[in-house]
């Protein structure tokens, strides 16, 4: 039983959770009412679309677990309480359940690939598995690379499932449907954006966190290499766009009726208020107990992101 918390916690299961309510969600509150609206039905269901998300567990569960057998020195000086590597599972185990799980990840693509009219998708997960890797490696120490890598898979989560969908979107694009594809697309881009965004901020938080075993260990993260003001600048402007595009978008969904109105209020309450007060604590914060705390929050915001993805499971397509 010791173990088996010991690995739950090594692969980050709430994590995972996150990313299978993110592509459930997408798929049936938003993808499929458009294409039903379209009268097609979606490339990748059922089984194949389990298989998916399935593939897009195991990956970033085998990311989170490289992630830690190379972190191992900086987290026992960052977060000594949390180590799990070598400390309750030995690392040769750990690097077993990363090549297992990368490989299931894989060959689960590909049997989307196989059994679907979706192309490139195993190819698509051998790329993450690369990626992760050596991000953890070395990318991640390097100066704001890392950190768009992680955001640019964490908005891929969502593009995913769209992508799945490409032939489809290219054949209803040549019909009287294409209005459908156009809100589809629409709301990727919408949601994936705001995926890269709060993602990178919260990254980027992370690393203030992170700065003593980072420095100690040759990281050249942002706040080692310009310092934690010059950082927090680079964030709060990130927070100043991100609240800026969430209110216009509120603004821009008003004129299409009162349901619109119930899902402002929500934006208002779980996310740009939320983001404003991150802001400020962002700005005072000095301490690795803050900047945990502003991440959490960050995190917190991130799901209620997500979540509002029911609005639209409620909403008739024909009204956005």
């Amino acid at each position: 039983m010791k173990l088996f918390k010991a690995f739950i916690q090594l692969v980050r299961w709430p994590n995972l959770v996150f990313i299978a309510v993110t592509q459930l969600l997408f798929l049936y509150c938003i993808e499929r009412p458009i294409f039903v609206e379209a009268g097609i039905k979606t490339n990748v269901s059922g089984v194949y679309f389990l298989c998916l998300v399935l593939g897009s567990i195991c990956i970033a569960a085998a990311g989170n677990i490289i992630n830690d057998y190379f972190d191992l020195n900086i987290d026992q000086i960052n977060k000594p309480n949390k180590v799990i590597v070598d400390k309750i599972i030995h690392r040769r185990w750990v690097i077993f359940w990363h090549l297992i799980l990368s490989l299931v990840g894989i060959v689960l693509g590909f049997v989307v690939d196989c059994y679907t009219n979706v192309r490139f998708l195993g190819v698509a997960n051998t790329i993450t598995v690369l990626l992760l890797f050596f991000y953890s490696v070395s990318l991640k120490k390097k100066f704001l690379i890392g950190n768009v890598i992680i955001s640019l898979l964490t908005a891929w989560v969502i593009m995913v499932i769209t992508y799945c969908e490409t032939n489809h979107l290219i054949d209803v694009f040549r019909t009287d449907s294409s209005l459908q594809a156009d809100k589809l697309s629409r709301l990727t881009f919408l949601y994936a954006g705001f995926a890269f965004i709060i993602s990178l901020i919260r990254e980027v938080i992370k690393d203030m966190e992170d700065v003593e075993g980072d420095r100690k260990y040759g990281c050249k993260t942002m706040p080692i290499v310009m310092g934690l003001n010059a950082t927090k600048v680079f964030v709060a402007v990130w927070l100043t766009v991100l609240i800026a595009t969430l209110v216009l978008v509120q603004f821009y969904v008003l004129q299409f009726g009162w349901w619109f109105w119930l899902s402002a209020l929500y934006c208002l309450a779980t996310i740009i208020v939320p983001l404003i007060r991150i802001f400020n604590l962002l700005i005072a914060a000095q301490t690795t107990e803050q900047f945990h705390k502003i991440s959490t929050l960050v995190k917190i915001v991130m799901l209620m992101g997500i979540l509002s993805m029911l609005f639209f499971y409620f909403i008739p397509t024909k009204l956005f």
